[in-house]
């Protein structure tokens, strides 16, 4: 099957991006180096076409009711402008995806957007058609996934550099709070800007019109970044990549294993809620850690984690070596008992131990 492409792929390779197939599309990993591009994150600004992530947006007198039945937190308490973060879950409690959820301004038809991963788009569609049918509700679920881009704009100077790009709306932008959405124009083309992100740095999400897509990514005057480069960042800042820190089949999680514990009020009624709700009781058996390694050698996702014996008790998830520490860091799940900040653990790289230490997550606060 061939890749699906984001609007900008011809503008992406003109510009000598190197590009990796992710979630079944074609996306930039690198423009120019990810030290480089991560740096500039760290330091400035960075623009990343994140285009391959979905857009699904739910209407309708029940869309409340549907999108908070199918998610994690309670939907009822998000005014018009809010953002939040979730989890979708099956019945058994188990992680489908994390989303983000907008509830939308008035000026808009849909009442809710939220993002699934890439690649999820078609499956959360039918999930949340599927279920509505089947609750008898009244709304109306469409995937735009393939008719709007997103792009983020992250970074110290982010902020003022989307506000100063804004046609009409600097002002609100720049004062923009967390977690928020809103109407913005920027190079003549109206986008949703949300104070959102996945680097740990400050900066805003624009989610724009297919069409318009060329001309608001070059009303951005700052380093273009790819996959590589938001990978690292999202490691420091201990975030979850679906597939990846979660997978349903591959490596079946919950919440509180997964140390987003934070997304799920268990006081509403969602897919899973009864499941998680034991869960909560016990405590889970394995969690989610931070781990930095004492020697040299990159953690890599699949590597085995030993306790101080040699006896496999975990697998590395995530890892890299830190542009902005300097250190190799990571993340995996161990048991409880192992999951303590300073605890000594090691790290099978090409099958010669390395000494780590777990440590609490983010390994970057910003």
């Amino acid at each position: 099957m061939a890749l699906r492409e984001p609007p900008l792929a011809a503008v992406h390779e003109a510009r000598g991006a190197s590009t990796t197939e992710f979630g079944g599309w074609a996306m930039p990993v690198e423009f120019d180096s990810i030290r480089t591009e991560h740096e500039s994150v760290r330091e400035s600004a960075g623009k990343f076409d994140v285009s391959h992530m979905g857009e699904i947006a739910v209407s309708g007198p029940d869309a409340t009711e549907l999108m908070g039945r199918l998610t994690t937190n309670d939907m009822s308490t998000l005014d018009p402008g809010d953002a939040e973060y979730a989890m979708i879950l099956d019945a058994e409690g188990t992680i489908l995806d994390d989303t983000v959820i907008y509830r939308l301004l008035e000026t808009h038809d849909d009442e809710f957007l939220f993002i699934p991963n890439a690649g999820h788009d078609a499956e959360m569609e039918g999930r949340w058609t599927t279920h509505r049918d089947e609750w008898g509700l009244d709304a109306t679920v469409d995937n735009h996934t393939e008719a709007y881009a997103m792009f983020a704009v992250q970074g110290p100077d982010a902020i003022g550099l989307v506000a100063s790009a804004a046609d009409d709306a600097d002002e609100v932008l720049a004062n923009l709070p967390r977690f928020s959405a809103t109407d913005a124009t920027v190079a003549d083309v109206d986008c949703l800007a949300a104070r959102t992100g996945y680097t740990g740095e400050d900066g805003l999400e624009l989610v724009v019109p297919w069409n318009g897509a060329e001309s608001v990514w070059d009303a951005f005057d700052c380093q273009p970044c790819g996959l590589g480069a938001r990978d690292t960042l999202r490691i420091e800042a201990g975030f979850l990549l679906s597939g990846q820190d979660f997978h349903h089949e591959e490596n079946p999680r919950n919440p509180f294993e997964a140390d987003v514990g934070f997304a799920v009020d268990l006081e509403t009624e969602f897919v899973g809620r009864d499941a998680l709700a034991q869960v909560a009781e016990t405590g889970p058996d394995e969690r989610l850690v931070g781990f930095e390694l004492e020697t040299r050698g990159v953690p890599r996702h699949g590597y085995d984690i030993t306790d101080s014996d040699g006896t496999t008790v975990g697998t590395v998830t995530s890892g890299t070596v830190s542009p902005t520490l300097s250190t190799p860091i990571g993340m995996g799940y161990v048991p409880t008992e192992f999951a303590e900040p300073g605890t000594e653990i090691a790290v099978l790289v090409r099958g010669e131990p390395k000494e780590a230490r777990t440590r609490a997550l983010p390994f970057l606060e910003r």
